[in-house]
């Protein structure tokens, strides 16, 4: 059965809506599946939907249900990525680096360089000391990294090896130089998330080249403030940070830089590498005036580190989204520098207030579930209720009980958060609960919502809950990831994307020729 053809190749949809595929997976559902009735699935499902559902399914303990979280060493990898000429290196299985990279570059679009010592059974019996033996000289070998950052993976952390002993003893044996820098982090993927392992990975970077060499650093040597941006996909972020800073004159260190590696363009050329933070400029941070942690919330063992270590006094600033505080975040760098706020950021804040004021009618009111990391999930909350926009659902699988206390604070400091819930720890199936007995008007996340989308379409058209991406991972779309959602930029980014997304909305429900298509006009 010839069901492509060379002249015509469709993907899979529209291609499996052709008869010969209808036929071919009706054949294949009746032959070889044991289907359960349509009733009784569709009767399960409208039970799925109900409070009384919604009570059992918050009682849940042993199980989690599309958590909205990623494990350890994927963000250690993220923060490797963003030092120059170096390569992250996960001790564990083929596997899991396989899911690592795949995910970036799903998000990404770009290739994503990461190796492993391919753990395997012998090696959780016996330890995997000698794959990193092998494993260590084969990628310096090969790939020629200036530097290897080393994570661990779930194997690696039940047996319990032990990377520092690993690591030196591959030294001592000769399979790397001695001087060679080989920074680690233990990143078990069964506690934690995403975050926990960037932090993990970027305070076992910065201790490797600063812990022992503090004898002649002294804070505010360099004249330069220290930027750490945690787990962040936006490149678009790191770009307006750098700018910001740019104007106001400030000199400053951006520790952990992945954009120019995982923003390559395409002109012939490949690049393993490309881009990052110096080892020069770790070694100097700790002579920086002081340290800015972009997402506070994310980043407790770094924070630690910088306080105790490099004696630096951490700003308490939230993430600089929306229009107060990246206020507070510009001025808090003007205090620490001693430099102006520059009239281009003044006019950049004015022309964000336009914006707000411009569609403010659109947002008024409207109700939002959200969900993603706890910084991000914070300053998403802040900037809607700026808008006059209402949080309904805040909900977060990897914030703290510290998180949610913050939440509940900053929720309950504006009118329109006073109705809000704040959910910690919980995933994406309580979502779906929330959605359908006390229904939002929009979900923000990542492309893991469109399928409480279709499942709110499921039950009927009045109770979709359309999903607004923002957030990691944007599987689904193209392009986002080199948007921006911190300072007045990013906030006029938010801000268009979730006012059209309204009135998207909006003309989606005043389509009916003769019927629903009143006020259906140009002028909105």
């Amino acid at each position: 059965m010839n069901m492509q053809v060379a002249e015509d190749i469709k993907p899979s949809y529209p291609l499996f809506r052709d008869d010969q595929y209808k036929d071919m997976l009706k054949a294949k559902a009746e032959q070889f599946e044991d289907k359960i009735d349509q009733a009784k699935i569709e009767e399960t499902f409208q039970w799925t939907t109900t409070m009384e559902y919604r009570e059992l399914n918050f009682k849940r303990e042993a199980l989690t249900v599309n958590p909205a979280k990623a494990c350890q060493p994927l963000g250690a990898v993220l923060c490797a990525l963003g030092f120059e000429k170096t390569l992250p290196y996960v001790h564990g299985s083929q596997g899991c680096v396989a899911y690592f990279r795949t995910y970036f570059n799903r998000h990404f679009k770009e290739p994503v360089s990461c190796v492993s010592d391919s753990m395997t059974e012998d090696a959780a019996v016996f330890g995997g000391q000698k794959n990193m033996f092998d494993g260590l000289a084969n990628a310096k070998a090969l790939y020629k990294p200036d530097m290897i950052a080393v994570s661990t993976t779930c194997m690696a952390e039940v047996i319990g090896d032990d990377l520092n002993a690993f690591i030196n003893n591959s030294k001592k044996e000769g399979h790397i130089p001695q001087e060679y820098p080989v920074p680690f982090a233990h990143t078990p993927s069964f506690v934690g998330s995403h975050v926990t392992g960037w932090d993990n990975m970027f305070e076992g970077i910065i201790r490797y080249f600063t812990l022992n060499y503090m004898g002649d650093k002294e804070v505010g040597k360099n004249g330069k403030i220290n930027i750490v941006p945690g787990f962040e996909t936006y490149l678009g972020n790191y770009r307006v940070i750098k700018r910001m800073l740019t104007e106001m004159g400030v000199p400053f260190s951006f520790l952990s830089d992945p954009t120019e590696v995982l923003d390559t363009p395409a002109d012939g050329q490949f690049r393993m590498y490309a881009g990052g933070t110096t080892m020069d400029e770790v070694k100097d941070a700790p002579n920086a005036k002081t340290t800015f942690l972009l997402q506070p919330l994310q980043l407790d063992k770094t924070k630690k580190y910088v306080e105790g270590t490099w004696n630096h006094e951490v700003p308490k600033l939230s993430i600089p989204m929306g229009l107060e505080w990246t206020d507070e975040w510009l001025m808090k760098v003007s205090e620490v520098s001693g430099q102006p706020i520059p009239e281009s950021l003044v006019k950049e804040r004015g022309r964000l207030v336009d914006m707000m004021t411009d569609s403010h009618t659109w947002l008024h009111g409207k109700k939002f579930a959200l969900y993603g990391d706890p910084d991000f999930v914070m300053g998403m909350s802040k900037f809607l209720m700026e808008l006059g926009a209402e949080p309904l659902h805040v909900l977060a699988n990897n914030g703290s009980k510290k998180w949610q206390k913050a939440m509940q604070k900053v929720l309950e400091s504006s009118p329109y958060g006073v109705n809000a819930k704040v959910y910690a720890g919980y995933d994406l199936w309580h979502m779906r609960s929330l959605v359908f007995t006390e229904k939002p008007d929009f979900l923000i996340g990542n492309s893991y919502g469109k399928f409480i989308q279709r499942d709110t379409l499921h039950k009927g058209k009045e109770f979709e809950v359309p999903l607004i991406r923002l957030g990691f991972p944007i599987f689904d779309r193209h392009h986002l990831h080199r948007m921006t959602t911190m300072g007045y930029e990013g906030a006029m980014y938010m801000l268009t994307t979730l006012v059209n997304a309204v009135l998207e909305r909006l003309d989606e429900e005043t389509r009916g020729m003769g019927t629903t298509d009143y006020n259906y006009d140009l002028v909105r």
